[in-house]
């Protein structure tokens, strides 16, 4: 299975929407930022996680996008099934067609291999990863590394209005 970057990026900004939106709605360019995500890309993930009832945008100033429900309730399989991105093994999309209309020899192993890391999947909750320390650390990091970013914008500002 090849996860692509749809699916990486959506549980990634997921996970930092988990982290940050306890306080207050996040922006997506938070996210972006802090990410290292297009932001173009981001709107088009956040709206299928609109559309598939795990996100909620709050509009006006403080504005932004929160979790539908709790952490907890969320798992990474739904995350990917979000943003239409297969959990396959297979080369023929688990349709059993991959030689000449019928199941190759390998088949069933690359099948089983799929429902093995689907089954990972959806035993892992955005709101355990939250409770994981090394997951904490990176988000506290992140976090003070916008918070340089945010700082310096002003500063660079005035700078150039002088």
């Amino acid at each position: 299975m090849r996860l692509t970057t749809k699916g990486r990026y959506a549980v990634t900004a997921m996970l930092d929407l988990a982290f940050h939106s306890q306080k207050k709605p996040v922006t997506l360019t938070d996210i972006a930022t802090r990410q290292t995500i297009s932001l173009s890309y981001l709107e088009q993930l956040f709206s299928r996680l609109r559309k598939a009832g795990m996100v909620i945008g709050v509009r006006g100033p403080g504005g932004g996008y929160k979790l539908s429900r709790a952490a907890i309730e969320i798992n990474i399989a739904d995350i990917i099934a979000a943003v239409d991105e297969p959990i396959d093994s297979t080369k023929c999309g688990g349709e059993g067609n991959c030689q000449d209309g019928l199941p190759c020899l390998t088949h069933n192993l690359w099948m089983g291999l799929s429902d093995q890391i689907r089954t990972y999947l959806q035993g892992i909750s955005l709101g355990e990863l939250l409770e994981r320390e090394p997951i904490t650390d990176v988000a506290k990091r992140q976090d003070h590394t916008l918070e340089q970013v945010v700082n310096m914008v002003p500063a660079h500002q005035e700078k150039l209005s002088a």
